[in-house]
Protein backbone atom coordinates (compact mmCIF):
# COMPACT_ATOMS: atom_id res chain seq x y z
CA UNK A 1 0.00 0.00 0.00
CA UNK A 2 1.50 3.35 -0.93
CA UNK A 3 2.48 5.63 1.94
CA UNK A 4 0.19 8.42 0.82
CA UNK A 5 -3.35 7.36 0.05
CA UNK A 6 -5.08 9.10 -2.86
CA UNK A 7 -8.14 11.27 -2.43
CA UNK A 8 -10.31 8.21 -2.98
CA UNK A 9 -8.90 6.52 0.12
CA UNK A 10 -11.43 5.21 2.63
CA UNK A 11 -13.39 8.00 4.25
CA UNK A 12 -14.65 6.44 7.43
CA UNK A 13 -18.36 7.20 7.45
CA UNK A 14 -18.05 9.58 4.51
CA UNK A 15 -20.75 9.84 1.84
CA UNK A 16 -18.26 9.15 -0.95
CA UNK A 17 -17.52 5.72 0.48
CA UNK A 18 -20.81 4.95 2.20
CA UNK A 19 -22.79 3.52 -0.70
CA UNK A 20 -25.94 5.25 0.61
CA UNK A 21 -27.91 5.40 3.81
CA UNK A 22 -29.14 1.84 3.27
CA UNK A 23 -25.61 0.47 3.66
CA UNK A 24 -25.20 2.56 6.81
CA UNK A 25 -28.37 1.01 8.27
CA UNK A 26 -26.90 -2.38 7.38
CA UNK A 27 -24.05 -1.58 9.76
CA UNK A 28 -26.27 -1.83 12.83
CA UNK A 29 -24.72 -4.14 15.38
CA UNK A 30 -26.62 -6.76 17.37
CA UNK A 31 -27.02 -4.22 20.15
CA UNK A 32 -28.39 -1.62 17.77
CA UNK A 33 -30.86 -4.04 16.19
CA UNK A 34 -31.97 -5.14 19.64
CA UNK A 35 -32.63 -1.54 20.64
CA UNK A 36 -34.71 -0.94 17.49
CA UNK A 37 -36.67 -4.16 18.04
CA UNK A 38 -37.27 -3.31 21.71
CA UNK A 39 -38.43 0.19 20.77
CA UNK A 40 -40.89 -1.13 18.20
CA UNK A 41 -42.17 -3.74 20.65
CA UNK A 42 -42.64 -1.06 23.31
CA UNK A 43 -44.54 1.13 20.84
CA UNK A 44 -46.89 -1.74 19.95
CA UNK A 45 -47.44 -2.57 23.61
CA UNK A 46 -48.20 1.07 24.39
CA UNK A 47 -50.90 1.07 21.72
CA UNK A 48 -52.42 -2.20 22.93
CA UNK A 49 -52.27 -1.28 26.63
CA UNK A 50 -52.97 2.39 26.14
CA UNK A 51 -49.86 3.48 28.03
CA UNK A 52 -48.44 6.70 26.59
CA UNK A 53 -45.34 6.59 28.81
CA UNK A 54 -44.41 3.24 27.30
CA UNK A 55 -44.61 4.86 23.88
CA UNK A 56 -42.03 7.46 24.88
CA UNK A 57 -39.70 4.73 26.10
CA UNK A 58 -40.17 2.86 22.84
CA UNK A 59 -39.42 5.91 20.74
CA UNK A 60 -36.26 6.58 22.76
CA UNK A 61 -35.05 3.00 22.33
CA UNK A 62 -35.69 3.00 18.58
CA UNK A 63 -34.35 6.50 17.97
CA UNK A 64 -30.99 6.03 19.69
CA UNK A 65 -29.54 3.55 17.12
CA UNK A 66 -30.95 5.59 14.24
CA UNK A 67 -29.35 8.77 15.57
CA UNK A 68 -26.02 6.92 15.86
CA UNK A 69 -26.38 5.80 12.23
CA UNK A 70 -27.08 9.36 11.07
CA UNK A 71 -24.17 10.85 13.02
CA UNK A 72 -21.75 8.20 11.86
CA UNK A 73 -22.99 8.46 8.28
CA UNK A 74 -22.59 12.24 8.20
CA UNK A 75 -19.13 12.20 9.78
CA UNK A 76 -16.67 13.50 7.21
CA UNK A 77 -13.08 12.85 8.13
CA UNK A 78 -10.57 11.08 5.98
CA UNK A 79 -7.81 8.67 6.84
CA UNK A 80 -4.86 7.39 4.82
CA UNK A 81 -3.16 4.05 5.37
CA UNK A 82 0.23 2.59 4.56
CA UNK A 83 1.89 -0.78 5.01
CA UNK A 84 5.59 -1.66 5.25
CA UNK A 85 7.05 -5.17 5.21
CA UNK A 86 10.25 -5.91 7.08
CA UNK A 87 11.59 -7.73 5.16
CA UNK A 88 9.53 -8.16 1.98
CA UNK A 89 11.41 -11.36 1.11
CA UNK A 90 11.73 -13.88 3.93
CA UNK A 91 12.95 -17.51 4.02
CA UNK A 92 10.45 -20.24 4.81
CA UNK A 93 9.93 -20.93 8.53
CA UNK A 94 11.08 -17.40 9.37
CA UNK A 95 9.06 -14.43 10.57
CA UNK A 96 8.42 -11.10 8.91
CA UNK A 97 6.94 -8.03 10.56
CA UNK A 98 4.21 -5.93 8.96
CA UNK A 99 3.99 -2.29 10.01
CA UNK A 100 0.70 -0.43 9.54
CA UNK A 101 0.25 3.33 9.77
CA UNK A 102 -3.02 5.26 9.81
CA UNK A 103 -2.96 9.04 9.21
CA UNK A 104 -5.90 11.34 9.90
CA UNK A 105 -5.75 13.78 6.99
CA UNK A 106 -9.00 15.59 7.83
CA UNK A 107 -9.55 18.63 10.04
CA UNK A 108 -11.61 16.86 12.70
CA UNK A 109 -10.53 14.14 15.11
CA UNK A 110 -11.55 10.59 14.41
CA UNK A 111 -13.59 8.38 16.63
CA UNK A 112 -12.77 4.87 17.75
CA UNK A 113 -11.27 2.88 14.86
CA UNK A 114 -10.95 -0.88 14.54
CA UNK A 115 -8.19 -1.84 12.12
CA UNK A 116 -8.05 -5.22 10.38
CA UNK A 117 -5.66 -6.52 7.73
CA UNK A 118 -6.46 -9.45 5.48
CA UNK A 119 -3.78 -12.14 5.39
CA UNK A 120 -3.84 -15.69 3.96
CA UNK A 121 -4.54 -18.34 6.57
CA UNK A 122 -1.10 -19.94 6.06
CA UNK A 123 0.51 -16.78 7.47
CA UNK A 124 -1.39 -16.90 10.73
CA UNK A 125 -4.55 -15.41 12.25
CA UNK A 126 -6.06 -12.22 10.89
CA UNK A 127 -4.68 -9.27 12.90
CA UNK A 128 -7.10 -6.83 14.51
CA UNK A 129 -6.32 -3.59 16.36
CA UNK A 130 -8.37 -0.96 18.21
CA UNK A 131 -7.18 2.62 17.70
CA UNK A 132 -8.15 5.43 20.02
CA UNK A 133 -9.14 8.90 18.89
CA UNK A 134 -6.69 10.25 16.29
CA UNK A 135 -6.20 14.01 16.37
CA UNK A 136 -6.29 16.06 13.12
CA UNK A 137 -3.03 15.53 11.27
CA UNK A 138 -2.03 12.80 13.68
CA UNK A 139 -1.21 9.16 13.05
CA UNK A 140 -1.11 5.78 14.76
CA UNK A 141 1.27 2.90 14.09
CA UNK A 142 0.79 -0.79 14.84
CA UNK A 143 2.58 -3.94 13.72
CA UNK A 144 2.09 -7.69 13.62
CA UNK A 145 4.15 -10.75 12.68
CA UNK A 146 3.54 -13.33 9.96
CA UNK A 147 5.22 -16.68 9.39
CA UNK A 148 4.88 -19.37 6.73
CA UNK A 149 6.39 -22.84 6.52
CA UNK A 150 5.50 -22.96 2.81
CA UNK A 151 7.26 -20.92 0.16
CA UNK A 152 5.19 -18.78 -2.19
CA UNK A 153 3.89 -15.28 -2.83
CA UNK A 154 1.18 -14.17 -0.44
CA UNK A 155 -0.98 -11.02 -0.81
CA UNK A 156 -1.44 -8.84 2.26
CA UNK A 157 -4.49 -6.64 2.28
CA UNK A 158 -6.59 -4.79 1.57
CA UNK A 159 -6.61 -2.97 4.86
CA UNK A 160 -10.03 -2.56 6.48
CA UNK A 161 -11.23 0.12 8.90
CA UNK A 162 -14.25 -0.28 11.14
CA UNK A 163 -15.80 2.86 12.63
CA UNK A 164 -18.12 2.55 15.63
CA UNK A 165 -20.14 4.96 17.74
CA UNK A 166 -19.55 5.36 21.51
CA UNK A 167 -22.61 3.21 22.32
CA UNK A 168 -21.68 0.34 19.99
CA UNK A 169 -24.95 0.64 18.07
CA UNK A 170 -23.51 0.78 14.54
CA UNK A 171 -20.34 -0.33 12.85
CA UNK A 172 -19.27 0.78 9.36
CA UNK A 173 -16.50 -0.96 7.41
CA UNK A 174 -14.34 0.71 4.77
CA UNK A 175 -11.56 -0.93 2.75
CA UNK A 176 -8.47 0.37 1.00
CA UNK A 177 -7.92 -0.91 -2.51
CA UNK A 178 -4.16 -1.48 -2.44
CA UNK A 179 -2.30 -4.53 -1.14
CA UNK A 180 1.29 -5.73 -0.82
CA UNK A 181 2.94 -9.06 -1.50
CA UNK A 182 5.11 -11.06 0.86
CA UNK A 183 7.52 -13.44 -0.88
CA UNK A 184 8.46 -16.52 1.11
CA UNK A 185 11.57 -17.98 -0.53
CA UNK A 186 13.13 -21.41 0.02
CA UNK A 187 15.53 -21.86 2.90
CA UNK A 188 19.17 -21.33 1.92
CA UNK A 189 21.75 -23.48 3.68
CA UNK A 190 25.35 -22.20 3.85
CA UNK A 191 27.70 -24.48 1.91
CA UNK A 192 31.42 -25.07 2.41
CA UNK A 193 33.83 -23.77 -0.23
CA UNK A 194 34.90 -27.05 -1.84
CA UNK A 195 36.63 -27.44 -5.18
CA UNK A 196 34.19 -29.16 -7.54
CA UNK A 197 36.44 -28.30 -10.48
CA UNK A 198 36.43 -29.83 -13.94
CA UNK A 199 39.27 -29.73 -16.42
CA UNK A 200 37.51 -27.78 -19.15
CA UNK A 201 37.85 -24.05 -19.56
CA UNK A 202 35.28 -21.75 -18.12
CA UNK A 203 34.86 -23.75 -14.94
CA UNK A 204 36.78 -24.43 -11.78
CA UNK A 205 38.51 -22.24 -9.28
CA UNK A 206 39.05 -19.45 -11.80
CA UNK A 207 37.70 -16.07 -10.87
CA UNK A 208 36.28 -13.34 -12.99
CA UNK A 209 39.14 -11.40 -14.47
CA UNK A 210 38.98 -7.78 -13.43
CA UNK A 211 38.79 -5.10 -16.06
CA UNK A 212 42.23 -3.51 -16.25
CA UNK A 213 42.74 0.20 -16.60
CA UNK A 214 45.73 -0.34 -18.87
CA UNK A 215 45.88 -3.95 -20.04
CA UNK A 216 47.57 -5.44 -23.08
CA UNK A 217 46.65 -3.97 -26.42
CA UNK A 218 44.05 -5.74 -28.53
CA UNK A 219 44.87 -6.39 -32.14
CA UNK A 220 42.60 -3.53 -33.26
CA UNK A 221 42.20 -0.51 -30.93
CA UNK A 222 38.83 1.21 -31.06
CA UNK A 223 37.83 4.85 -31.30
CA UNK A 224 37.53 7.00 -28.21
CA UNK A 225 34.06 7.19 -26.65
CA UNK A 226 32.75 9.70 -24.19
CA UNK A 227 33.59 8.52 -20.69
CA UNK A 228 36.60 6.37 -21.61
CA UNK A 229 39.57 6.60 -19.26
CA UNK A 230 42.26 8.79 -20.84
CA UNK A 231 44.90 6.46 -19.45
CA UNK A 232 43.74 3.89 -22.00
CA UNK A 233 44.51 6.15 -24.96
CA UNK A 234 46.75 4.34 -27.49
CA UNK A 235 48.93 7.21 -28.76
CA UNK A 236 50.57 5.29 -31.60
CA UNK A 237 47.20 4.44 -33.14
CA UNK A 238 45.98 7.98 -32.42
CA UNK A 239 48.85 9.40 -34.47
CA UNK A 240 48.23 6.89 -37.23
CA UNK A 241 44.50 7.45 -37.62
CA UNK A 242 44.37 11.13 -36.70
CA UNK A 243 41.80 10.62 -33.92
CA UNK A 244 41.84 9.43 -30.37
CA UNK A 245 42.07 5.62 -30.15
CA UNK A 246 41.88 3.60 -26.93
CA UNK A 247 42.82 0.07 -25.99
CA UNK A 248 39.88 -2.29 -25.72
CA UNK A 249 39.10 -3.42 -22.20
CA UNK A 250 39.97 -6.97 -21.41
CA UNK A 251 36.85 -9.12 -21.71
CA UNK A 252 35.84 -10.95 -18.54
CA UNK A 253 36.04 -14.74 -18.49
CA UNK A 254 33.51 -15.66 -15.82
CA UNK A 255 33.05 -19.20 -14.59
CA UNK A 256 29.53 -20.44 -15.22
CA UNK A 257 27.19 -22.75 -13.35
CA UNK A 258 23.80 -24.14 -14.35
CA UNK A 259 21.52 -25.35 -11.55
CA UNK A 260 19.13 -27.93 -12.99
CA UNK A 261 15.94 -28.55 -10.99
CA UNK A 262 13.79 -31.56 -11.81
CA UNK A 263 10.15 -30.57 -11.23
CA UNK A 264 8.42 -33.60 -12.77
CA UNK A 265 5.38 -34.50 -10.70
CA UNK A 266 5.88 -38.24 -11.20
CA UNK A 267 9.45 -37.98 -9.88
CA UNK A 268 8.48 -37.03 -6.31
CA UNK A 269 6.09 -38.38 -3.73
CA UNK A 270 4.65 -36.66 -0.71
CA UNK A 271 3.86 -33.02 0.03
CA UNK A 272 4.50 -30.39 2.65
CA UNK A 273 7.55 -28.44 3.82
CA UNK A 274 9.51 -31.63 4.62
CA UNK A 275 8.83 -33.40 1.32
CA UNK A 276 11.46 -34.48 -1.17
CA UNK A 277 10.46 -31.84 -3.71
CA UNK A 278 10.75 -29.01 -1.17
CA UNK A 279 14.20 -30.30 -0.21
CA UNK A 280 15.22 -30.22 -3.87
CA UNK A 281 13.96 -26.65 -4.27
CA UNK A 282 15.81 -25.56 -1.13
CA UNK A 283 18.94 -27.34 -2.36
CA UNK A 284 18.78 -25.56 -5.71
CA UNK A 285 18.42 -22.21 -3.92
CA UNK A 286 21.38 -22.98 -1.65
CA UNK A 287 23.68 -23.99 -4.50
CA UNK A 288 22.67 -20.99 -6.62
CA UNK A 289 23.34 -18.56 -3.77
CA UNK A 290 26.63 -20.27 -2.94
CA UNK A 291 27.93 -20.17 -6.51
CA UNK A 292 26.94 -16.52 -6.88
CA UNK A 293 28.93 -15.71 -3.76
CA UNK A 294 31.93 -17.46 -5.31
CA UNK A 295 31.73 -15.24 -8.39
CA UNK A 296 30.07 -17.66 -10.80
CA UNK A 297 27.52 -16.62 -13.39
CA UNK A 298 24.54 -18.75 -12.38
CA UNK A 299 21.54 -19.88 -14.39
CA UNK A 300 18.51 -21.78 -13.07
CA UNK A 301 17.09 -24.38 -15.48
CA UNK A 302 14.09 -26.67 -15.00
CA UNK A 303 13.12 -29.87 -16.77
CA UNK A 304 10.59 -27.90 -18.85
CA UNK A 305 13.38 -25.85 -20.44
CA UNK A 306 12.47 -22.71 -18.49
CA UNK A 307 15.63 -20.71 -17.81
CA UNK A 308 16.29 -17.83 -15.42
CA UNK A 309 17.76 -15.59 -16.66
CA UNK A 310 16.10 -16.26 -19.98
CA UNK A 311 17.43 -16.33 -23.56
CA UNK A 312 16.96 -12.57 -23.90
CA UNK A 313 20.05 -12.08 -21.73
CA UNK A 314 22.43 -13.24 -24.43
CA UNK A 315 23.94 -16.57 -23.49
CA UNK A 316 21.35 -17.05 -20.79
CA UNK A 317 23.77 -16.17 -17.98
CA UNK A 318 23.85 -13.04 -15.94
CA UNK A 319 26.79 -10.71 -16.07
CA UNK A 320 27.31 -9.09 -12.72
CA UNK A 321 24.11 -8.00 -11.02
CA UNK A 322 23.43 -7.74 -7.32
CA UNK A 323 19.79 -8.63 -7.93
CA UNK A 324 20.50 -12.05 -9.46
CA UNK A 325 20.23 -13.90 -6.14
CA UNK A 326 16.89 -12.23 -5.47
CA UNK A 327 15.64 -13.09 -8.95
CA UNK A 328 16.55 -16.75 -8.56
CA UNK A 329 15.02 -16.97 -5.10
CA UNK A 330 11.82 -15.28 -6.27
CA UNK A 331 11.59 -17.79 -9.11
CA UNK A 332 12.12 -20.74 -6.79
CA UNK A 333 9.53 -19.33 -4.38
CA UNK A 334 6.75 -20.05 -6.88
CA UNK A 335 8.09 -23.06 -8.80
CA UNK A 336 5.60 -25.91 -9.00
CA UNK A 337 5.45 -29.45 -10.30
CA UNK A 338 5.42 -29.91 -14.07
CA UNK A 339 3.44 -32.43 -16.12
CA UNK A 340 6.49 -33.46 -18.14
CA UNK A 341 7.94 -36.95 -18.11
CA UNK A 342 11.37 -36.34 -19.62
CA UNK A 343 14.33 -33.96 -19.38
CA UNK A 344 14.60 -33.43 -23.14
CA UNK A 345 13.45 -29.75 -23.04
CA UNK A 346 16.28 -28.94 -20.63
CA UNK A 347 18.78 -30.72 -22.87
CA UNK A 348 17.63 -28.65 -25.86
CA UNK A 349 18.60 -25.53 -23.91
CA UNK A 350 22.01 -26.92 -22.95
CA UNK A 351 22.95 -28.30 -26.36
CA UNK A 352 23.27 -24.82 -27.88
CA UNK A 353 26.47 -24.02 -25.99
CA UNK A 354 29.28 -25.29 -23.83
CA UNK A 355 28.47 -25.28 -20.13
CA UNK A 356 30.76 -24.94 -17.16
CA UNK A 357 29.38 -26.77 -14.14
CA UNK A 358 25.97 -28.43 -13.96
CA UNK A 359 24.49 -29.11 -10.53
CA UNK A 360 21.27 -31.13 -10.82
CA UNK A 361 18.62 -31.92 -8.22
CA UNK A 362 16.68 -34.93 -9.46
CA UNK A 363 13.79 -37.09 -8.34
CA UNK A 364 13.15 -40.69 -9.34
CA UNK A 365 14.94 -41.55 -12.58
CA UNK A 366 14.37 -44.05 -15.36
CA UNK A 367 16.59 -45.13 -18.19
CA UNK A 368 15.24 -42.46 -20.56
CA UNK A 369 16.09 -39.62 -18.16
CA UNK A 370 19.52 -41.13 -17.45
CA UNK A 371 20.27 -41.23 -21.18
CA UNK A 372 19.29 -37.59 -21.58
CA UNK A 373 21.42 -36.60 -18.59
CA UNK A 374 24.34 -38.49 -20.11
CA UNK A 375 24.11 -36.31 -23.20
CA UNK A 376 24.00 -33.22 -20.98
CA UNK A 377 27.27 -34.31 -19.39
CA UNK A 378 29.00 -34.06 -22.75
CA UNK A 379 28.16 -30.33 -22.87
CA UNK A 380 29.66 -29.50 -19.45
CA UNK A 381 33.05 -29.29 -17.84
CA UNK A 382 31.71 -30.84 -14.62
CA UNK A 383 28.42 -32.35 -13.50
CA UNK A 384 27.09 -33.15 -10.02
CA UNK A 385 23.71 -34.80 -9.44
CA UNK A 386 21.79 -35.06 -6.17
CA UNK A 387 19.24 -37.86 -6.57
CA UNK A 388 16.46 -38.08 -4.00
CA UNK A 389 15.37 -41.55 -2.88
CA UNK A 390 11.55 -41.44 -2.82
CA UNK A 391 11.32 -44.65 -0.81
CA UNK A 392 13.14 -43.18 2.17
CA UNK A 393 11.27 -39.88 1.99
CA UNK A 394 7.91 -41.65 1.85
CA UNK A 395 8.86 -43.89 4.75
CA UNK A 396 9.76 -40.89 6.90
CA UNK A 397 6.56 -39.09 5.96
CA UNK A 398 4.53 -42.17 6.94
CA UNK A 399 6.46 -42.44 10.20
CA UNK A 400 7.87 -45.87 9.34
CA UNK A 401 11.50 -46.90 9.66
CA UNK A 402 13.04 -47.61 6.29
CA UNK A 403 14.40 -50.99 7.42
CA UNK A 404 10.89 -52.36 7.89
CA UNK A 405 9.78 -54.47 4.88
CA UNK A 406 7.33 -52.55 2.74
CA UNK A 407 8.05 -49.25 4.48
CA UNK A 408 8.44 -47.52 1.16
CA UNK A 409 4.81 -48.08 0.26
CA UNK A 410 2.48 -45.20 1.08
CA UNK A 411 -0.78 -45.84 2.85
CA UNK A 412 -2.74 -44.75 -0.19
CA UNK A 413 -0.81 -46.96 -2.57
CA UNK A 414 1.19 -44.04 -4.01
CA UNK A 415 4.61 -45.36 -3.02
CA UNK A 416 7.29 -46.69 -5.31
CA UNK A 417 7.38 -50.43 -5.97
CA UNK A 418 10.59 -52.45 -5.55
CA UNK A 419 11.11 -52.57 -9.28
CA UNK A 420 10.96 -48.76 -9.33
CA UNK A 421 13.81 -48.71 -6.81
CA UNK A 422 15.85 -51.02 -9.02
CA UNK A 423 15.15 -48.76 -12.00
CA UNK A 424 16.40 -45.70 -10.11
CA UNK A 425 19.55 -47.55 -9.02
CA UNK A 426 20.18 -48.58 -12.61
CA UNK A 427 19.71 -44.97 -13.77
CA UNK A 428 22.15 -43.77 -11.09
CA UNK A 429 24.72 -46.27 -12.32
CA UNK A 430 24.23 -45.02 -15.87
CA UNK A 431 24.87 -41.47 -14.69
CA UNK A 432 28.12 -42.46 -13.02
CA UNK A 433 29.27 -44.28 -16.13
CA UNK A 434 28.57 -41.19 -18.25
CA UNK A 435 30.76 -39.01 -16.01
CA UNK A 436 28.32 -37.58 -13.47
CA UNK A 437 29.27 -37.27 -9.82
CA UNK A 438 26.18 -38.72 -8.16
CA UNK A 439 25.12 -38.32 -4.53
CA UNK A 440 21.96 -40.05 -3.39
CA UNK A 441 19.98 -38.05 -0.83
CA UNK A 442 18.24 -39.62 2.16
CA UNK A 443 15.97 -37.80 4.63
CA UNK A 444 17.69 -35.86 7.35
CA UNK A 445 21.01 -35.42 5.57
CA UNK A 446 22.23 -31.81 5.55
CA UNK A 447 23.12 -30.39 2.17
CA UNK A 448 26.47 -29.10 3.46
CA UNK A 449 27.64 -32.64 4.18
CA UNK A 450 26.34 -33.90 0.83
CA UNK A 451 28.23 -31.05 -0.83
CA UNK A 452 31.44 -32.28 0.79
CA UNK A 453 30.63 -35.85 -0.26
CA UNK A 454 30.29 -34.73 -3.86
CA UNK A 455 33.76 -33.21 -3.68
CA UNK A 456 35.20 -36.42 -2.20
CA UNK A 457 33.53 -38.58 -4.84
CA UNK A 458 34.82 -36.35 -7.61
CA UNK A 459 38.37 -36.22 -6.30
CA UNK A 460 38.50 -39.94 -5.54
CA UNK A 461 39.46 -39.38 -1.91
CA UNK A 462 36.71 -41.80 -0.84
CA UNK A 463 37.38 -44.81 -3.03
CA UNK A 464 34.45 -46.84 -1.76
CA UNK A 465 32.22 -43.90 -1.04
CA UNK A 466 30.03 -44.25 -4.06
CA UNK A 467 29.45 -47.93 -3.44
CA UNK A 468 28.56 -47.31 0.21
CA UNK A 469 26.32 -44.40 -0.70
CA UNK A 470 24.52 -46.43 -3.33
CA UNK A 471 23.87 -49.51 -1.27
CA UNK A 472 23.91 -48.50 2.40
CA UNK A 473 21.84 -46.25 4.58
CA UNK A 474 23.53 -43.54 6.65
Amino acid sequence: MPPGAPPGAPAAGGAQQGGGLRSALGGLTTRGRSFVAAGLAAAVCSYVLGQSDLLRVGLLLAALPLVCVAVLYRTRYRVAGSRRLSPSRVPAMSEARVHLRIDNVSRIPSGLLMLQDRVPYVLGPRPRFVLDRVEPGGHREVSYRVRSDLRGRYPLGPLQLRLTDPFGMVELTRSFSAFDTLTVVPRVEPLPAVRLAGESSGYGESRTRALALAGDDDVIPRGYRHGDDLRRVHWRSTAKYGELMVRREEQPNRARCTVLLDTRENAYFGAGPDSAFEWAVSGAASVAAHMLERGFAVRLLTDTGSSVPGPESGSGFSGDTSDMAGLLLDTLAVVEHSDGEDLAPAYEVLRTGSEGLIVAFLGDLFEEQATTLGRMRQRAGGAVAFVLDSDDWLAREAGVHHDVPGAALAADGGGAAPEDTDTTEHAVQMLRESGWTVVQVHPGEPLSELWRQADRYRSGEDTAGERREAGARP
